[in-house]
């Protein structure tokens, strides 16, 4: 498994016609429903981009004009700060 890929609040076409992301972005697994921080896609209107991996959107060609803002709990799910603490989301106790 290549790695999550990227669910995103706006989206953006360049100039071959691919939709790319844009504004605020999370990472998300193929064949999931909800993003890996907990947030579900249709209720929050996230598009998703199966094609677009999250290590991909980390760092975003500055000749797109997008700005993309990373999900800091998604980020620390995937474990793209090794220098701080895995964050998991848990239920609360019944």
């Amino acid at each position: 498994m290549p790695g999550p890929a990227v669910a995103a609040s706006s989206r953006w076409t360049d100039e071959e016609g691919v939709r790319e992301p844009g504004g605020f972005v999370h990472a998300w697994r193929c064949g999931t429903n909800q993003t890996l921080c907990g947030v579900p896609l249709h209720k929050a209107g996230l598009e998703w981009f199966p094609h677009v991996l999250w290590i991909d959107a980390r760092w975003p060609a500055d000749t797109t004009g997008e700005r993309l803002v990373l999900c800091h709990r998604c980020a620390a799910a995937v474990g793209d700060r090794p220098e701080r603490r895995r964050w998991t989301r848990h239920r609360p106790r019944p």
